[in-house]
C-alpha cells in the first residue's frame, strides 16, 4: 500500500498536521527535536497499532491535551481504487480506538500485516547487544507481518510464560511448590513454543541470503576490505526437547524466579568473520550490519507478501562513510523498494546524496510545524 495522506492531532509535539505524500520519496528536514521522528512514529503506529518507542499510549498524547488522533489514507495496489482509511484515537485513561474504514478491529493483532512497514532508526543499535529483547523483536516484527498464526502463538506463549514466572516467584521459598500446576502450564507452553521455533528457523533459512546480498551491496568484499558478515539464529530448542527441559530445570527456575528455557531466550549470533560484531566492529561496521538486516527485511517482505513495504529511514547516515551512504541511497531508490520516508537535519546534505524525482516531496519540520 501507499500512504497518500496523513492527519495528526495532538500526537507528541505535533498539535495539528495534514500532509499529502509522494508515492515514492518523501524527505523530512529539520533540526533535532523538532518532530521529524514523531511523524515517522505516527506512520509506524498505523501499521503496528502502537508506537515504535513506547508501549504507554498516553505518552504519545501532546502534553496538556486529553486526546490525540492519527489517521492515514492508503492506496491499495492494483486491487481497488478505493482508499483504505486507518485511524487511531487516543484518550487518557481510555483504551485506544483503532479502526479500518470506520470499523473497530475485534483484536488489534488482526491488523498486523495489512500495511507492511520497515523502520530504520538509531535505536536499532540495540540489536548489537547480545541477548537483547530487540533481537527477538526483530524476528517477531518480520515474521508477524506475514504469519498471523505466529502472532497468536507468540501471544499465547507470552501469557503462559507470565503465569509460570509469577508462580515461580510466589513459591520460590516454599517447601512444597505446586508441581502439578507448573506441569499443566508447561504442557500448554510447549505447542506454541515449538511453532515459534519452527517459524523462526524457516524464516532465517529464507532471510539469510537477502541479508548477505544487501550487506555486500553496501560494503563490497575486496582484498582491502575483507568484511565477511555472519548472521545466525540461536535457540535452545535446536538441541533439546522443551517439555523435558522444563522438568529438569524446574528447581533451578524456582531459585531464579523466572523461566530459563524456551523461545523467549532465543538470540542472534552477529559476527564479522570469526569474531563477535560487538567486540571487533567499528561504529560504522556495526551500523552497516544493522542497516543490512533492516533493508534485507524490506526486500524479504516485498518478495514474500507480494507488496513492497513502506520504508522509514530516520537519521541513518551518521557514522557511515560517503561511499556506503551512496550505495544505500542508490539501493533504496531502486525499483525493488516502494514508498520511502527519510529524515535529515541538513537540506543541503540531503540534496547532495539523494536524487529526488519530479514527484518527490520535501517537508520542513520546525517545533512540530510542517511545511
Amino acid at each position: 500500500m501507499i500512504l497518500q495522506s496523513l492527519n495528526i492531532l495532538n500526537y507528541r509535539n505535533i498539535r495539528e498536521a495534514s500532509l499529502e505524500f509522494s508515492p515514492k520519496l518523501n524527505c523530512l528536514v529539520g533540526l533535532n527535536g523538532q518532530g521529524k521522528t514523531n511523524i515517522l512514529d505516527a506512520i509506524y503506529l498505523l501499521s503496528f497499532t502502537k508506537s515504535a518507542f513506547t508501549a504507554q499510549d498516553s505518552l504519545n498524547i501532546t502534553h496538556g491535551e486529553e486526546m490525540g488522533m492519527v489517521q492515514g489514507s492508503y492506496q491499495q495496489s492494483a486491487v481497488s481504487d478505493q482508499p483504505v482509511v486507518i485511524s487511531c484515537g487516543l484518550r487518557r485513561g481510555v483504551k485506544k480506538q483503532f479502526r479500518k474504514d470506520k470499523k473497530d478491529y475485534p483484536r488489534l493483532l488482526d491488523h498486523i500485516g495489512l500495511i507492511p512497514l520497515v523502520m530504520v532508526c538509531p535505536a536499532d543499535h540495540q540489536l548489537i547487544e547480545e541477548g537483547s529483547d530487540e533481537r527477538r523483536r526483530f524476528m517477531d516484527v518480520v515474521i508477524g507481518q506475514r504469519n498471523r498464526k505466529y502472532l497468536d502463538c507468540l501471544a499465547t506463549y507470552n501469557a503462559l510464560l507470565k503465569q509460570r514466572n509469577a508462580l515461580l516467584k510466589q513459591y520460590a521459598d516454599a517447601p512444597n511448590p505446586p508441581d502439578d500446576l507448573l506441569e499443566v502450564l508447561e504442557w500448554q507452553m510447549v505447542e506454541p513454543a515449538e511453532y515459534i521455533f519452527r517459524a523462526r528457523t524457516d524464516f532465517f533459512r529464507e532471510f539469510e541470503p537477502y541479508f548477505q546480498e544487501v550487506y555486500k551491496t553496501i560494503c563490497p568484499v575486496t582484498p582491502e576490505n575483507p568484511e565477511t558478515p555472519v548472521l545466525r539464529y540461536i535457540s535452545q530448542l535446536q538441541d533439546r526437547e522443551l517439555r523435558e527441559a522444563y522438568v529438569r530445570t524446574r528447581k533451578r527456575d524456582l531459585i531464579l524466579g523466572w523461566t530459563s528455557q524456551g523461545p523467549h531466550k532465543d538470540d542472534l549470533d552477529m559476527r564479522l568473520g570469526d569474531y563477535p560484531l560487538k567486540q571487533v566492529g567499528s561504529q560504522g561496521q556495526q551500523r552497516t550490519f544493522v542497516l543490512a538486516m533492516k533493508l534485507a527485511q524490506a526486500l524479504y517482505l516485498a518478495d514474500t507478501t507480494g507488496e513492497a513495504p513502506i520504508l522509514l529511514l530516520d537519521d541513518i547516515f551518521d557514522r557511515l562513510d560517503s561511499e556506503r551512504v551512496e550505495r544505500i541511497v542508490a539501493m533504496v531508490q531502486g525499483e525493488q523498494f516502494g514508498q520511502i520516508f527519510i529524515t535529515d537535519t541538513d537540506r543541503q546534505h540531503l540534496s547532495d546524496i539523494i536524487q529526488p524525482g519530479p514527484d518527490a516531496k520535501i517537508f520542513h519540520v520546525e517545533n512540530g510545524q510542517i511545511a
